[in-house]
């Protein structure tokens, strides 16, 4: 019997946080559902999940089981490729020093790590890294540290997400003498530095790659390097290629972290990733996940919220350079050291983000207060830590459904970093705001960007984005509806379900985890737990009872609605995730939303 039941998602039109339920399924796509079954064999649950992605019967066997060789393209078909590979090959075979400028973030170290792994398999000098202080030096790359790595001997500069815009530093390097190539995913001006500029988001790039993170351009890189190399007779018996499979894990980690796509390529780079990963053979991130206390085989869900943030925690307010560092490790000794002080330093992040945040919230409050009509929120603030601020940004995304900027000024300048709605293009609208004189720098790419300001400028700032994103940002609230993949009854909760459905995965941006409704389920007892999760048992009419937890929901209506809510009635949104406690694995339940049963 199925533990499915009717999807109609209950007629809910407005739930405890305001929004609408709609089956992510019309008619045809019900219709496709029950086709992937025929053909396939596939139970009722995934053929939903695949069928409400997108997925045909022909494309059915592709997608359970992606295969690189099906995806991988050419990296030749990216422009100015073969000329960087060119360029790297002749550094590896005449043994010059190469320096690398990494960004600070997760995707900035594993690009650097995947090539510094790479010189040493090529037998070539270790190369020169530099990852910038984020409050010192700010994003991409600048003079002083060009002229830094040109004084330590490096004959060619290779940065790393980041660089598309970078026609300063790049002018002093090759005065400098020094050659450049850039490997980067960040939406380019028209005008390109004056460098080697390999990047799927270049105004004249054809390759339909776009949806790659730098580490993923730095994988097709070190392809296509490999190949050079390897028609130069530079590989052999003693000196084998390096296997680039087994730097899946860095690419993986890097487009989870970067809320990159998880589609095609993307989706099986991270799948395979996930894999390499699960092996535990770079000492770096083993003791990483041995640090952030994962059990397990890793799932994606774990590189965006425990491995991620902790690579990132560097950045943001220690050593910028720890987490590259951390991943090219071979001694497991100084990599737990390494991952026990990032470890530390996320949890330093997480109280300064938890104040800053609730002086956010009071900012917004009032700004939203004064019009119901702004299309963006762009919140400052005094002596904030700019390392916080993209995550304060997320959040304040989240809680009010609005694209948002927050700035740290301290001093003249300030660090903006913003965070935005699927279908709105941050990116293109700073670049926009650079090119007006209201930003001095800035990019980023439809979900993120960063600029830099000054103080003059924020109102001239506020006023722009909310002219340039409204109609956007219009389009996006029309279809604002939380969108569910099947009805599921309290009983039907289990692994055998967990592991069916994950079939679907690896899920994350651009491949939503699946959403389930649980219909007329009785709040037995919920209580707050942590600093602001709430916990509760479900009971459903059958009996069932489901133990389920809603993150960060203490102080949310959601979190009020569970607390103020025994022995009401509700249906519950939620997703299934498996967690292992005590080696024993099991479901677990996270709340998203709550319906009252009328």
């Amino acid at each position: 019997m199925s533990d499915s039941i009717t999807p109609a998602f209950l007629g809910v039109e407005r739930s405890v946080l305001g929004r609408r339920w709609r089956g992510r399924l019309d008619a045809r796509g019900e219709a496709q559902a029950l086709a992937l079954t025929q053909a396939h064999g596939i139970d009722d649950f995934l053929a939903r999940v695949i069928a409400g992605r997108g997925v045909t019967v022909a494309e059915a066997a592709g997608y359970l089981d992606p295969k690189l060789r099906d995806l991988l393209p050419d990296p030749s078909s990216l422009r100015d490729m073969d000329a960087a590979t060119d360029r790297l090959a002749t550094a590896i075979e005449s043994g010059e020093q190469i320096a690398i400028f990494g960004d600070y973030d997760v995707d900035g170290a594993c690009s650097s790590a995947l090539l510094i792994d790479f010189w040493r398999a090529a037998g070539a000098p270790e190369p020169l890294l530099h990852i910038p202080d984020r409050i010192v030096e700010g994003y991409g790359p600048n003079v002083e540290a060009i002229r830094d790595l040109a004084g330590r001997g490096a004959t060619l500069l290779v940065t790393v997400d980041c660089g598309a815009t970078s026609h300063e530093a790049f002018a002093a390097a090759r005065a400098l003498g020094l050659d450049v190539i850039v490997l980067d995913h960040h939406q380019a001006p028209e005008v390109l530095p004056e460098a080697l500029v390999v990047n799927p988001n270049r105004l004249d790039e054809l390759s339909g790659q776009g949806a790659l993170c730098a580490a993923g351009v730095v994988f097709l890189a070190l392809a296509g390097l490999s190949r050079t190399l390897r028609a130069r007779g530079w590989w052999r018996e003693d000196r084998p290629a390096p296997d680039l499979l087994a730097a899946l894990d860095l690419v993986a980690l890097a487009t989870v972290a970067d809320v990159a796509p998880l589609a095609r390529l993307n989706r099986a780079l991270v799948a395979k990733g996930l894999l390499v990963m699960g092996a535990r053979s770079r000492p770096g991130l083993a003791a990483l996940m041995d640090a952030a206390r994962l059990n397990g085989p890793p799932r994606a869900r774990d590189l965006g919220f425990a491995l991620g943030p902790r690579i990132n925690a560097g950045g943001r307010i220690g050593d910028a350079g720890l987490g590259a560092r951390l991943l090219t490790l071979s001694d497991c000794v100084e990599a737990r050291r390494i991952a026990l002080e990032l470890d530390r330093l996320n949890g330093e992040r997480q109280i300064v983000e938890r104040a800053t945040l609730e002086q956010a919230v009071a900012l917004a409050d009032a700004q939203l207060a004064r019009s119901n009509r702004l299309s963006c929120l762009v919140i400052e603030g005094e002596d904030w830590h700019p390392g916080v601020v993209g995550l304060i940004a997320s959040r304040l995304k989240e809680r009010f459904n609005i694209p948002t900027f927050i700035i740290a000024f301290n001093g003249e300048y300030g660090a903006c970093s913003g965070r935005s709605l699927s279908g709105v293009d941050l990116g293109s609208a700073v670049r926009r705001a650079v090119d007006l004189g209201l930003a001095i720098k800035g990019g980023g790419h439809a979900m993120a960007a960063g600029a830099t300001l000054t103080r003059d400028k924020v109102g001239d700032f506020r006023a722009f984005l909310n002219e340039a994103l409204e109609a956007d940002v219009a389009a996006a609230r029309l279809d604002d509806a939380l969108v569910l993949d099947a009805a599921l009854a309290g009983r039907g909760v289990s692994l055998d379900l967990l592991r069916r459905v994950e079939r679907a995965g690896p899920f994350g941006q651009g491949n939503p985890e699946p959403l389930f409704a649980l219909p007329e389920q009785q709040v037995a007892f919920a209580q707050t737990v942590g600093s602001d999760h709430v916990r509760a048992r479900l009971r459903s009419r059958d009996g069932a009872t489901v133990d389920a937890i809603a993150f960060g929901a203490a102080s949310s209506p959601l979190g009020d609605a569970l607390l103020r809510g025994e022995r009401t009635q509700f249906h519950v949104a939620a997703k299934l995730s498996g967690s292992v406690f005590r080696g024993v694995e099991r479901v677990e339940t996270r709340i998203v939303d709550l319906a009252r049963v009328q």
